[in-house]
């Protein structure tokens, strides 16, 4: 199966949103839920275990849960408060300052709640190469199993980009800071694009 985000997902009643991120567990290198984000209420985004995949491709998802047993998974976005430091420079908030408390002086910050061990994988995560960054991350192919078999990757430039598959076995390691490959650049650059045999 072909995990994209921002891919279409599907409960067994109607739409429910799009991928809104991969979280993957890095010492099974396997994919263990994923982000399902409504089109119109990003702050419902759900954690779905990817036991609920009935079928994925680069487009789609389909879960085997209904709307209402999606709404009951747990929340993905949570809201912080983080203490506001004022900026001289802004004129709004250098007159609103003295009449604030220290304790009232809070920003709301919108984080995401990744279980503890996992990681998340957003569009575009950077992927890097042994010898330097590399591309963006596209998205992961997983097994019947939920073990990540590839790591779909855009690489180049904006003129020159092109789509190419790395093996799992090629991944030194996943984290906070993207994916790790040790390929080369050169290396990643060899690899078959996405739809296009290489020579024979």
């Amino acid at each position: 199966m072909e995990f994209e985000v921002g891919a279409d997902v599907r409960c067994t009643d109607g739409s429910a949103g799009k991928v809104a991120a991969l979280i993957a567990d890095p010492v099974a290198r396997a994919l263990a839920h994923i982000a399902v984000e409504p089109e119109h209420h990003p702050g419902d985004a759900r954690l779905v275990p990817v036991g609920l995949v009935g079928a994925a491709s680069p487009a789609s998802v389909e879960l085997r849960c209904s709307l209402a047993e999606l709404a009951r998974l747990p929340e993905f976005r949570d809201i912080e408060f983080v203490p506001y430091v004022p900026d001289y420079g802004d004129l709004g908030a250098s007159l609103a300052w003295p009449y604030y408390s220290m304790a009232e002086r809070q920003l709301p910050v919108i984080v995401d709640r990744v279980p503890p061990g996992e990681v998340e994988i957003r569009r575009h995560e950077q992927v890097h190469a042994a010898d330097g960054a590399i591309g963006r991350v596209e998205g992961l192919v997983v097994d019947g199993e939920g073990r990540i078999t590839h790591v779909l990757l855009q690489e180049g430039h904006f003129w020159g980009r092109k789509e190419v598959s790395i093996p799992i076995g090629s991944v030194d390691k996943i984290d906070a800071d993207g994916i790790h490959v040790r390929l080369s650049k050169q290396e990643i650059e060899d690899l078959p694009e996405l739809g296009v045999s290489p020579p024979s």
